[in-house]
């Protein structure tokens, strides 16, 4: 009887428009108080003990890093620098778009950001060159998904708090996989924009790519400075996002000199509140879990499937349907949060490598940013371009399919998400 409570509340509540958050947190509380002796004080012990964690630290950090770099100008110099390597190509200009969101991804670690950021600027640009709203819109906000998969990951932070998972193996377990996606996504438009008649340009002289590389670099250094620091032992992931928001400030403010003093706090206000969200999901998420631990489920699922004899080829397919369906619905970090502490056992008693499960389950969660209804890089490149929302949609499809042929391929071929962790980790 708690079991079906806690869900139909939560379904109910979701179904009635209460944001997910609230709704976590009311199922989990009326069930708490209703069908346990729990005392009503272990409601906030819960909540707060589930964000009082070092790991979670970088998230705020890397929202303020990420917002820095996105208003301080390092977006329009990533894509000049994509646009002298691959510009000539076919489809040259979206596919520079797309190279620019798999570099900013490694900066910004923000999936709308990124679809916003050089969105913003390159969409106006691909299409007042010949293309289509299919190239302009489309491949950006799909590439622009890379942000969540390509470290830093927030949703990757979220899972290894949840599961209790190494984030630095979780973050080199993205590389790979996110290089893997925006090569998918490159080819599409390359294959695309030859079907439509558009011809290899001229080839930027080496002079322009040096220029470019060198315009760029202060911004890209911040990728070496994440991801450099955290594989040579000189930072925490948290450490490192501490580093990065310090360094995206020092680069924005008195090296490119985009951003003035008067911005300063608007910027630190805009992370702050997005952090804030981010926060009270986890909490009321956690405390969701709670309830799922104290109820047993995860057990009774585990116990379920292997009675079936399911493999783990079987269950992938159960874990991708369902991500899949969830994503729809809800944001990224909600569903890590209540999906995780299911699928996870079940994984690991079926082999599973719990790293190789955190990059499908991200994976999916980019999926999820191109989805209606709640797919939050649609509403994004809709208020970029004015386009409706239906519109969007229709245009992200070639490039969607691409991300999906990905994730199969991710998903049954582990040593693409494991190949670095376990070089730089041992495995």
């Amino acid at each position: 009887m708690a079991t079906i409570t806690l869900f139909g509340l939560l379904f109910l509540l979701l179904f009635m428009g209460v944001p997910i958050a609230i709704s976590l947190g009311i199922s989990s509380t009326l069930v708490i108080l209703f069908f346990t002796q729990m005392p009503v004080l272990v409601i906030p012990q819960k909540m707060f003990t589930s964000i009082d964690k070092f790991a979670l630290m970088a998230i705020p950090l890397f929202i303020l890093a990420g917002n820095f770099l996105s208003l301080g100008g390092a977006a329009r110099r990533i894509i000049r620098f994509a646009r002298a390597m691959v510009g000539h190509l076919p489809g040259g200009l979206p596919m520079s778009a797309i190279f620019a969101c798999i570099i900013f991804a490694a900066v910004s670690g923000s999936s709308p950001a990124t679809v916003a950021a050089i969105g913003s600027i390159m969409m106006g640009a691909i299409k007042e060159a010949g293309y289509s709203d299919k190239f302009s819109i489309g491949s950006i906000t799909c590439a622009g998904s890379l942000g969540i998969l390509i470290p830093p990951s927030i949703v990757m932070i979220v899972y290894g708090v949840t599961v209790d998972q190494s984030v630095g193996k979780l973050f080199m377990a993205g590389v790979i996989p996110g290089i893997l996606l925006g090569g998918g996504l490159m080819l599409v438009t390359y294959i695309a924009a030859r079907m439509a008649g558009f011809k290899r340009g001229k080839m930027a002289p080496f002079k322009e790519i040096f220029s470019s590389f060198m315009d760029a670099f202060w911004g890209l250094l911040v990728i070496v400075i994440v991801i450099g620091g955290i594989y040579g032992g000189v930072f925490t992931p948290t450490e490192a996002a501490a580093a990065s928001a310090v360094y995206a400030f020092f680069i924005s403010m008195f090296v490119y000199k985009d951003i003035k003093w008067k911005d300063v706090p608007k910027i630190i206000a805009a992370s702050a509140s997005t952090s804030a969200m981010v926060m009270f999901i986890i909490a009321n998420a956690m405390l969701f879990a709670f309830v799922l631990t104290y109820l047993q489920i995860p057990q009774y699922l585990a116990q379920w499937i292997i009675d079936m004899n399911f493999n783990k080829y079987v269950f992938l397919v159960f874990v991708n349907i369902l991500l899949l369906i969830a994503g729809n619905f809800m944001e990224p970090s909600s569903i890590i949060m209540i999906l995780a502490p299911l699928l996870f056992p079940v994984a690991m008693s079926l082999g599973i490598d719990p790293i190789h499960l955190g990059v499908i389950m991200t994976v999916n969660m980019e999926v999820g940013m191109l989805t209606p209804p709640v797919g939050l890089n649609l509403f994004v490149a809709s208020s970029i371009t004015g386009q409706s929302i239906e519109s969007v949609i229709k245009a992200t499809l070639p490039w969607m399919f691409a991300l999906l042929i990905g994730l199969v391929i991710i998903t049954y071929i582990p040593s693409i998400s494991l190949f670095l962790p376990n070089i730089l980790f041992g495995g």
